[in-house]
């Protein structure tokens, strides 16, 4: 029988302008303070208050409403329930690496100490026995369970795969599933690393920052954009997973066992057509849906929908803006799919104290860039200091415009591309080690380049979409 009221003092603010402007306010009964009386909707919100259009929307997915009476191509989604989560190691510093040959020494480390500490339980029977030191092995709710079971691993370089961790930053992944804490749908998506796919990852339920997207060709991280759910454009199945073998599955190679099915739903590339006309083919869908979940009309009107649920989407009304959007949805791909590979952008100043008798410069090595400063206070984001030689000068402000979890693309590869030393295994990373292993000295300093060009250009595809009107 309460009233509730409520007065937003905005959003993005530090802890100590919070507290100015409570203090500011002196109390309660300021009128400035704006009180607004609230109720909650049928859904429980109270602010911040779901889209009713939303929910009129095709689900990208949806695992919990799947017709039994339906094969899952013809689910009325625009994909199969074969999306998945990123990969969640639970122990990214034993995981994951820049470097190969590091990843796979501490890989075989790991299986190595693993497989003692089952020795110690088959002989006492009691976890108090083992050993918790996370610079010998980190425990999870899934490790322990096989331990118990006194299974031992086997260390397999096979596992060894390239992995998207974090926006434009790839590592080496140990994918074992022994020692992965939930793989999840993963090795349906990426069986094999011979197996292709694409996979377009969005934000799942609960993530506070606002609502992004990212493509990929590897295995992605669960917290590449933030809980990542990520949605394939095809998925492989298993043939010798099934509960009956003959001897032809039997006789399968790695990678025969798998078939490939489409990710996006016959139901869907039916429904297209109907509206579109006949030559809409599902890859078409697949790049539509990466291009309007782009679309700045699209996030801003149903952000508040994007935080609690999936992406439900619309089949926009003209065929023209059908096909703009799947349009500038493959050229949003071929950039963030090619980064590493698109040109540099050619208009920064590089400047360097320190110059080879070649002229060239004396060191790539990073060890962790950051930015110019206006003052003591304020960042220039036009200038990055690459290392204690190199200077990065005229960056432009729009290529920061480019977001992607919460922060520019080329600010993620500023904090990753870091050396970093985890605090409680004591491992190195090191993305020097993955520069050199490109045979490319030059590659981060490149790859930053690259990554202000990718900017700029994704923004100009952004900024060309089709206004979108959602009218309730």
């Amino acid at each position: 029988k309460a009233k509730i009221y409520y007065h937003d003092i905005g959003d993005y603010l530090s802890r100590e302008d919070k507290l100015n402007i409570i203090k500011d306010m002196g109390d309660i009964s300021n009128p400035s303070m704006m009180w607004r009386k609230i109720t909650p909707n049928e859904h429980g919100d109270w602010i911040n208050k779901r889209n009713e259009m939303f929910k009129l929307f095709t689900a990208l997915g949806d695992k919990e409403k799947v017709s039994k009476l339906k094969k899952a191509e013809d689910q009325e989604t625009f994909f199969v329930p074969y999306y998945s989560c990123g990969c969640q190691t639970n122990r990214d510093s034993w995981i994951y690496n820049f470097s190969n040959e590091v990843q796979a020494n501490n890989s075989q480390k790991m299986v190595n100490n693993y497989n003692e500490q089952v020795d110690v339980y088959c002989k006492t029977e009691k976890e108090e026995s083992l050993c918790y030191d996370e610079s010998y092995i980190k425990w999870t709710s899934s490790l322990l369970p096989k331990l118990k079971r006194k299974e031992k691993a086997m260390y397999d370089n096979k596992n060894l795969r390239v992995s998207l961790y974090r926006p434009f930053c790839k590592q080496w992944l140990y994918f074992d599933t022994s020692f992965i804490h939930r793989p999840y749908q993963l090795p349906k998506l990426f069986p094999t690393a011979k197996h292709k796919n694409l996979v377009i990852c969005v934000c799942g339920i609960g993530v506070t920052k606002d609502f992004t997207c990212i493509m990929t060709n590897i295995i992605p991280d669960l917290e590449l954009i933030g809980k990542s759910q990520c949605f394939p454009l095809y998925w492989y199945e298993d043939q010798k997973s099934k509960d009956t073998q003959d001897l032809f599955t039997q006789a399968l190679s790695e990678e025969e066992r798998y078939v490939r099915h489409d990710g996006i739903t016959n139901w869907i590339l039916k429904t297209a057509r109907k509206q579109y006309g006949k030559n809409v083919q599902k890859e078409d869908i697949f790049y539509y849906v990466y291009g309007l979940l782009h679309s700045p009309d699209y996030r801003k009107t149903f952000a508040t929908d994007l935080k609690k649920s999936l992406p439900r989407l619309p089949l926009v009304e003209k065929a023209e803006d059908f096909w703009t959007f799947s349009k500038a949805g493959r050229e949003l791909a071929e950039l963030h799919l090619n980064y590493e590979t698109i040109e540099p952008y050619p208009y920064c100043n590089i400047k360097s104290d320190a110059f080879t008798k070649e002229g060239d410069f004396k060191t790539y090595r990073v060890q962790k860039m950051r930015f110019g400063k206006k003052d003591s206070k304020t960042a220039d984001k036009s200038t990055i200091i690459y290392n204690s030689a190199i200077t990065i000068n005229g960056i432009p402000e729009k290529a920061y415009e480019y977001v992607v979890n919460g922060k520019s693309a080329i600010e993620w590869l500023m904090e990753r591309y870091a050396i970093t030393t985890d605090s409680k295994s004591g491992i190195t990373n090191d993305p020097n080690d993955w520069a050199k292993e490109q045979g490319d000295e030059k590659y981060i300093l490149n790859l930053l380049l690259r990554i202000v060009n990718l900017s700029l250009k994704s923004v100009e595809i952004i900024e060309s979409l089709p206004k979108l009107n959602f009218e309730e």
